[in-house]
């Protein structure tokens, strides 16, 4: 058992390999640790794959000192997260859910059904960058969809779609230790549902697409759920819970989840668009979603048993 921190170390900077790539090294740490005022000695949570280094903290800016240490330790592909040690473990987590906790981007496979993938992706990926606004570009992609048989989800999901590593395990172990979980997405409920119910997730929120007689009707119903309504949803689980600000996590990866992301206690933008990336509190860039465990004091002991 790990002792724990002295208090006045406030802070803690937290190295996290992919765990198929366990590779993380004392000279890693060490690195790091010469760049943290008033370090502690590293706290290994998984050999090789994560590493806490406790610290105080007060006054600086954990963005900063996450981009310093990355910096330190190029070309190394380990992530950095750093955070006040204060309501690290979170009770309420809320996901986008394409390009996070799935590895596509659901419109752009229903696309490729009426081959227009290319086209709508190409929409999709300006949207994810902030480079046009979500809502509009969601209702022309969903246009484009227009007499696409209802019954062609199912075997997209079963033949497309694939879960991002990491995230089953992110959410039985969350679940264990009492927190509330929510799969919050500009996609739609036809995926969100599957997704939520294989994952784990206590509710999921996303858009409806219209059905006329067993196909789409190229429409989405109002009011659409884009980067407000993903805020929303924060604030009202939030306050429905009684749930302390700084111990709310959200994460994903396009720019209709910046504002869930900034109003987290921990937002973490996952294999990100540039502009989330660099908005962030935290990024993982290079491991899996067992991250957001190592980043919440999480062990190897804890991982393996979900």
């Amino acid at each position: 058992m790990t002792a724990t921190p002295h208090p006045h170390l406030t802070h803690v900077a937290t190295l996290v390999a992919h765990p198929d790539h366990p590779f993380i090294e004392d000279a890693h740490a060490a690195r790091v640790a010469a760049l943290l005022p008033d370090v502690g000695a590293p706290d290994w949570l998984a050999p090789g794959v994560a590493v806490d280094l406790h610290f105080a903290g007060e006054g600086i800016e954990p963005r900063g000192v996450a981009e310093a240490a990355r910096l330190a330790i190029a070309p190394a592909q380990i992530d950095v997260i750093v955070q006040p040690r204060a309501h690290r473990r979170k009770t309420l987590f809320l996901a986008d859910m394409d390009s996070t906790m799935i590895g596509q981007e659901c419109i752009d496979e229903l696309a490729a059904e009426v081959g227009l993938r290319e086209r709508v992706a190409a929409i999709t990926e300006r949207a994810m960058r902030g480079e046009i606004d979500f809502e509009p570009a969601l209702r022309e992609r969903v246009g484009l969809l227009k007499g696409l048989p209802e019954a062609v989800v199912a075997d997209v999901i079963a033949r497309r779609v694939t879960l991002t590593g990491g995230g089953a395990t992110l959410l039985k172990v969350m679940r264990r230790h009492g927190a509330y979980t929510a799969l919050v997405s500009g996609g739609f409920t036809a995926f969100t549902g599957v997704i939520a119910q294989r994952l784990g997730f206590h509710e999921h929120r996303s858009n409806r697409l219209d059905v006329v007689d067993g196909r789409f009707a190229g429409t989405v119903a109002e009011p659409i759920l884009g980067q407000q309504a993903k805020l929303d949803a924060l604030r009202e689980l939030r306050a429905r819970l009684n749930v302390d600000p700084r111990a709310v996590m959200a994460v994903g990866d396009g720019a209709n989840d910046l504002a869930m992301i900034g109003e987290a206690g921990l937002g973490v933008a996952f294999h990100a668009k540039p502009a989330v990336a660099a908005a962030a509190a935290a990024r993982i860039d290079w491991s899996d979603l067992t991250a957001l465990l190592y980043a919440q004091g999480y062990r190897a002991s804890d991982v393996g048993a979900a």
